[in-house]
Parts: structure tokens; C-alpha cells; sequence
């Protein structure tokens, strides 16, 4: 894109998710949309990263990128301290709340052996995937669990929503835990190469020695554990 239709695309996302660029009354970042505002904020970024010798164009505010599943956003910031700058933001390319799920089978967590493209590894970790327009969050994470593992939610509780990464996106999954019956052969085709069973005490102790990265399994097994979803593990004071 060049800049003018960086700034067209941005300028339509702002009126379809108008709730992505509001500006609360005193909150701390503000996101600058009169165009000498702009300007001023890009020279500003402009400024500093030819002090580092880096390239000036990553100041340009807009839409920097997008495909379908990411749109890569940069706004023109106010920041805290009251100097001008940019910020870039990643936002999905749906809008929709993603889901993850924590599935338990007999007292057992399910986990799943899934190697992943980005960090060119395995890890263990939950059904998830992205969300679909007009699709519920709950809809989507007993669609998960039949697509990845072929089970299906006998029971699915609403853990809450989990924000992966508040410094860079706004993207938002719903978590849940569910009880399942039975499970099928895993997805391969998406990188999943086992589904493996474990006591909740296990997962909580591979959790606590850093076998279990997956920041969405950590998120749903600790707010299960909190809510008395799992079984066999001590219970949490309030």
C-alpha cells in the first residue's frame, strides 16, 4: 500500500470498529486523528529513527499491513509522558473473539502435541482458533474441539475473556473449560501430532517447570483451577 491508502484503509476500520480508536477521558494514550496532529507525531517517530539509522517509512501511520487473518495498524500517539509518536497495534483481521478450551476427559486434562509454524516447535497446549463473524465464542470452541481432536463438549464452561498479548494486540479469546466423553484422531493437518492425557497435578507441575508455554493453556488451566473446575487438585482460597 502506499501511504494514502494506508491511511484510506485506516480511516475505514476506524468506522467499522469505532470501539478500537475510542479515547477515554483520561486515559493515557491518545490516539491523534486531525491531520497536523498526525503529521507532527509521524515527524516526531520520523526524528528518532533516523538517530538509530532506521527507516523513516516506519513512521507512516495507517494500515501497514494485512491479510486474512491480521491487520497490522499504526496510530498516531499522544503518549503519558506528552510527547508525539506512533504505535503499531495488530488486530484480527475479523473482529471477532477468538476461543480456547481446556478439554477434561474422566479427571484427566487433554492436552495436544502441536507444532507450531512461529516458533518452529512443539508445545503442548489446548484446543484454540480464531473467531468467525456471526459465530458465538461458545459455538467456536465446541467447533475446535471437534475440528482438532473430534470430541464433543458434554458440558463447557465460560472461563472469561484472555488478552494474549495487551502490548501489541487487541485481539481477545474467550476461554472455557469443557468435559468431554471421547476423543478422535487429531487434526494432523494443522500440526497436531498427539493428544496425550494427564492428571491435573501433572499439568500444574509442567506448567510450573516451564514445559507448558502456551500462554492460552496456562491462562484457562489457571482460571479452571481457580473456578474448582478440575479435579484432584487442592483448592484455592479466595
Amino acid at each position: 500500500m502506499d501511504n494514502q491508502s494506508q491511511r484510506d484503509r485506516y480511516n475505514a476500520l476506524r468506522q467499522q470498529w469505532p470501539e478500537l480508536f475510542d479515547n477515554p477521558v483520561d486515559f493515557p494514550f491518545t490516539i491523534l486523528f486531525e491531520p497536523s496532529q498526525v503529521t507532527a507525531a509521524e515527524d516526531a517517530q520520523r526524528a528518532r529513527l533516523a538517530a538509530l539509522g532506521q527507516p523513516e517509512s516506519w513512521a507512516c501511520t495507517g494500515v501497514v499491513y494485512e491479510d486474512p487473518y491480521l491487520i497490522v495498524a499504526r496510530d498516531a500517539v499522544r503518549f503519558p509522558g506528552g510527547f508525539l509518536g506512533t504505535y503499531v497495534r495488530a488486530i484480527p483481521a475479523t473482529g471477532a473473539v477468538g476461543a480456547a478450551v481446556l478439554p477434561v476427559l474422566d479427571d484427566q486434562v487433554v492436552l495436544l502435541d502441536h507444532a507450531r509454524h512461529a516458533t518452529r516447535a512443539s508445545h503442548l497446549e489446548i484446543p484454540r482458533g480464531f473467531g468467525e463473524p456471526g459465530v458465538a465464542a461458545a459455538d467456536q470452541a465446541r467447533q475446535e474441539l471437534l475440528e482438532e481432536i473430534g470430541a464433543d463438549a458434554v458440558n463447557l464452561t465460560d472461563l472469561g475473556p484472555f488478552h494474549a498479548n495487551t502490548g501489541m494486540s487487541s485481539d481477545v479469546t474467550r476461554l472455557f473449560v469443557a468435559e468431554i466423553r471421547a476423543f478422535g484422531k487429531p487434526q494432523a493437518e494443522e500440526g497436531i501430532t498427539d493428544v496425550r492425557l494427564y492428571p491435573a497435578r501433572e499439568v500444574a507441575e509442567l506448567i510450573k517447570t516451564g514445559q507448558i508455554t502456551d500462554g492460552f493453556t496456562i491462562a484457562a488451566f489457571t482460571r479452571a483451577w481457580l473456578l474448582a473446575r478440575l479435579p484432584g487438585l487442592p483448592s484455592v482460597e479466595p
